[in-house]
């Protein structure tokens, strides 16, 4: 029995299947594929099938990654091939390597950050949140196993900076805490922004690679 990682990018309308579904999703398109795969066992044995870290719906992943194990040796090249034939078109298989470092070593992760104001112009809303976030407290309500809390997103967000690009967005890199109890969702400035600033952002989000405590990159 051996284990692999199966590297996915998760884009366009993929992005709103929640983790849940992409999970059955998942199952579904193993079945298709007649991999030589290991089930679990019990009364109810399913696919061996982890994913690495959980995306929150509505954000784009090109480095997502899973892990599988296969009973008997089969190429990466044609695990590529018959996942890619049963996937939605929106999820694509680029890789599979065998496992480097386990999920509970991921700390960081690293996101693309896109905006659109809505009720304001892109000068305007850029100004607003150089503003907000020259502010040495950012509050938010963040959402916990306990419920709503007060959450100072200041000190996670203090190197961040926004551009404003050619069609009128702004654009912004950034990278955030992770882990497989929690972290720091970069969708909460945008809540800031409406808390504090009253301002509607159209948001696009694309977490682009996930890294260990060293920075190095999840493999």
């Amino acid at each position: 029995m051996k284990t692999v990682r199966v590297w996915f990018e998760k884009k366009d309308t993929a992005r709103y299947i929640s983790h849940l579904d992409l999970n059955r999703c998942m199952s579904r398109a193993f079945h298709k594929t007649k991999l030589p795969l290991w089930y679990t066992q019990g009364f109810h044995p399913h696919v061996f099938l982890t994913i690495t870290m959980p995306l929150s719906l509505g954000m784009i992943g090109l480095r997502e990654s899973m892990d599988i194990r296969l009973t008997e040796e089969m190429a990466g090249e044609e695990i590529i091939r018959r996942l890619n034939t049963a996937l939605p078109l929106d999820i694509h298989v680029f890789d599979v390597t065998e496992p480097v470092m386990k999920a509970k070593d991921v700390a960081w992760a690293s996101y693309e950050i896109v905006y659109r104001p809505e009720n304001c112009t892109p000068q305007e809303a850029l100004a607003k949140l150089q503003e907000l976030l020259s502010r040495e407290e950012i509050l938010v309500s963040k959402h916990t196993k306990k419920g709503p809390k007060e959450f100072d997103i200041r000190p996670y967000f203090q190197d961040f900076s926004l551009t404003l690009a050619e069609d009128g967005s702004l654009r912004g890199e950034h990278r955030l805490p992770i882990s497989l109890n929690g972290g720091v969702n970069p969708g909460l400035l945008k809540d800031a922004a409406a808390r504090h600033l009253g301002l509607d952002l159209y948001e696009r989000i694309t977490r682009t690679n996930l890294y260990n405590e060293k920075l190095e990159p999840f493999c």
